[in-house]
C-alpha cells in the first residue's frame, strides 16, 4: 500500500488503534507513517499481521495490550456490538476503567458496565 502525504511536525505519540478494517487499516498506517508508535488489535489477526508487514508498526493480543500505556487510542469498529466487544472483552474480563486507569471517576466505571 503506497501513501505519498507529508505530514506536520509533531511530536511522536504513543497511539492503540483498534480495527483495521477499510477504515482502520489505512488510518492507523497515516499515524505509523505521521512517526507516531502505533500498536494495533485486529480480531482477524492476520489484518493485524498484514498491518505490521505494511507499516512496520506493533500488534497486541488482546485490546487490552494495545491500549496499555498509549496517549491516545483509536476504535474503528463496525458497530455497537464490536465496540462493546473490544471495550469491554468477549467474556467482560475488563471495564473501561481498567483499560483506561484513571480517565474515569468509579460512576462513569459503573455506568460503562454492560451486563
Amino acid at each position: 500500500m503506497k501513501m505519498d502525504k507529508t505530514y506536520a511536525c509533531v511530536p511522536s505519540l504513543k497511539v492503540a488503534f483498534v480495527g483495521l478494517g477499510v477504515m482502520g487499516f489505512p488510518m492507523a498506517g497515516h499515524l505509523k507513517l505521521a512517526g507516531h508508535d502505533v500498536c494495533v488489535y485486529n480480531r482477524t489477526t492476520a489484518k493485524a499481521e498484514k498491518w505490521v508487514e505494511t507499516f512496520g508498526g506493533r500488534m497486541a493480543a488482546t485490546p487490552a495490550e494495545a491500549v496499555r500505556g498509549a496517549g491516545i487510542v483509536f476504535a474503528c469498529v463496525g458497530n455497537d456490538d464490536d465496540l462493546r466487544s473490544v471495550v469491554l472483552g468477549e467474556y467482560r474480563e475488563y471495564t473501561l476503567g481498567e483499560l483506561f486507569p484513571g480517565a474515569f471517576t468509579k460512576d462513569d466505571i459503573e455506568k460503562a458496565r454492560v451486563y
